[in-house]
């Protein structure tokens, strides 16, 4: 039973061979795992932007509203089977707004600022899970000074990486 081997001849790996390729393997999945780890981040707020989109949509149409039919300086409107309080001709920022633009307390937190005169001045929204210094959404209800009336501002703070 002797058996012809051929002098160069290899049957497998060495273990030397496969250290390396399991090394190297080490070393690729070390560097694309932080891009899979921010995947959190730039979904939060792409859900933050839209969020904004959705409160400026529904600002919008609500003072459109108004203004084909205006009823003095309060008063309210149905819009997404929500009654939206109207102020300045503009929604006041409350829960109503939110839950208008179709936001839910599954997906975001909602914090309300009164101003001096009882009505909600400011609007927080911030995706659940999230530092909500560095990621969210403040809408300003609209202010008159005289007869001019400010509109509502939206402001978006943070980046995908403040909303981990």
């Amino acid at each position: 039973m002797n058996k012809n081997f051929k002098a160069g001849a290899q049957g497998g790996f060495t273990l030397i061979e496969l250290i390396v390729v399991i090394v190297i393997l080490g070393i690729l999945a070390a560097t694309a795992l932080p891009k899979f780890a921010n995947l959190t981040g730039d979904a939060r707020f792409a859900s933050l932007q839209a969020a904004r989109g959705s409160l400026s949509s529904v600002s919008a149409m609500a003072h459109g509203q108004f203004l084909v039919n205006p009823t003095g300086n309060a008063s309210t409107l149905i819009m997404e089977g929500t009654t939206v309080n109207i102020s300045n001709g503009y929604p006041v920022a409350n829960n109503a707004l939110a839950a208008a633009a179709g936001l839910s307390t599954n997906d975001y937190t909602f914090t309300t600022v009164d101003s001096s005169n009882g009505s909600a001045s400011t609007l927080t929204v911030s995706p659940n899970g999230a530092t909500v210094a560095n990621c969210k959404i403040v809408y300003t209800a609209a202010t008159v000074s005289g007869t001019t009336v400010t509109p509502p501002s939206i402001v978006t703070t943070g980046n995908a990486a403040g909303c981990l």
